[in-house]
């Protein structure tokens, strides 16, 4: 039986996490352009029903696509977060949310952008019913954060976030 899950839509806005909208509609969202983390939900949870070949864009020439036995393999009953990702400020201060989730969204809409993490998330059949949620961090590195956020879904689920194939990394 799986936990009860405990990082919901409820508990993160409590946590200050904002947004919430579709992923194709970030561009009028209001995304910040602070550093953070971010997150990607399903509202449903019911099983999924994966796409045989992932739409999202081909990065330095690989192929997005996994087969449906890795993605139910990595599929995690009861969770709604999906995925766990972090927007650093960058070398020269101009990064963050914004940009980092625009280049989510590009990469998933088959554009070349370079964000291959999280790519399982586009060959749910769903995809186009996902929300994203960020969490705008000027405190601390961003990088501590995921990896706290990864690894309190991990000790709740006992595996990662669907789409998230490492645990985060501490700077």
């Amino acid at each position: 039986m799986s936990p009860t899950p405990k990082l919901t839509r409820k508990t993160l806005t409590e946590r200050g996490f904002r947004g919430f909208v579709l992923l194709s509609e970030l561009g009028d969202s209001g995304v910040p352009s602070e550093p953070g983390i971010y997150v990607v939900l399903r509202t449903s949870t019911a099983p999924p029903s994966f796409l045989s070949r992932n739409p999202a864009g081909h990065l330095k020439g690989r192929d997005p696509s996994v087969t449906a036995d890795e993605l139910g393999g990595a599929w995690v009953d009861g969770a709604t977060i999906l995925y766990i990702g972090k927007a650093s400020a960058g070398k020269d201060g101009r990064r963050g949310l914004r940009q980092r989730l625009d280049e989510y969204r590009r990469h998933g809409a088959g554009g070349m952008a370079g964000h291959w993490g999280g790519r399982y998330i586009w060959q749910l059949a769903d995809s186009d019913a996902l929300l994203v949620a960020w969490l705008p961090i000027s405190e601390r590195d961003p990088c501590e954060a995921e990896a706290e956020l990864i690894a309190e879904f991990m000790e709740l689920h006992g595996a990662r976030p669907f789409a998230n194939r490492n645990k985060g990394v501490t700077a």
